[in-house]
């Protein structure tokens, strides 16, 4: 049965307008996106085997073009829809930002940093440069790597941070393959860019590890 053809009350547009885009699941919100489904299977059915088969929003967004393209239905027309989707999201969270809300909406920089690392397939080390009243003045990907590594150098982090005029900065980086747990080589270059950045007088105020949805703060677990 098309989703035309249900009840007004469930179709998921309709229910996205009357109560809110937080009331639907998953596929249901996918099945707006994808508005029309394919041959046998209305939009909602086809958005169900979007998720089964990747298993996770996160690995969904993560998709390539050929890995998305497997499922009948999908190809490249949806595939850049949903990556401007991604960016646009991740462009409005930059704004936020943007706006001075850095340190009043810490949420809003966890969400960033999952959109900006968490379907990242290789590790990528991102700072966030800050004003003299903790504002953001910019956010940059400096150094990207494998699937499980990535070389930092401080020496870049502080000539970066000078630049920029940065009173203190926050660092940011992934783990593709693993949990967020920061491993012991995690902490040792934290504690050398704390000293380095130290030097210019510039102060890390935080250091989040991203792995998919989770996020781990080295200032909320006392490591910094």
């Amino acid at each position: 049965m098309g989703i035309a053809d249900w009840p007004e009350h469930q179709r998921p547009r309709e229910r996205l307008i009357r109560e809110g885009a937080t009331a639907l699941s998953d596929a249901e919100l996918l099945a707006v996106f994808l508005r029309v489904g394919v041959r046998g299977k209305n939009a909602v059915e086809l958005a169900r085997d979007m998720v089964l088969h990747f298993g996770s929003l996160q690995a969904l967004f993560a998709a390539t073009l050929h890995d998305f393209s497997a499922i009948p239905g999908l190809g490249s027309a949806k595939f850049a829809q949903l990556q401007a989707v991604l960016e646009l999201a991740k462009r409005a969270i930059g704004e936020q930002l943007q706006a001075g809300q850095t340190l009043s909406s810490p949420a809003a920089v966890k969400q960033y940093l999952r959109l900006a690392l968490g379907s990242q397939p290789y590790e990528s080390f991102h700072v966030l440069f800050l004003d003299v009243k903790n504002r953001l003045i910019d956010a940059r990907e400096l150094f990207r790597g494998t699937l499980s590594h990535t070389s930092v150098y401080p020496r870049e982090v502080v000539r970066e941070a000078l630049a920029r005029n940065a009173a203190s900065v926050m660092l940011a980086h992934n783990h593709p393959s693993g949990t967020p747990e920061p491993s012991e080589s995690d902490l040792v270059l934290t504690r050398a860019l704390v000293q380095a950045l130290a030097l210019v007088d510039v102060r890390i105020l935080d250091h989040f590890v991203v792995a998919g949805h989770q996020v781990h703060s080295f200032a909320e677990h006392g490591q910094l």
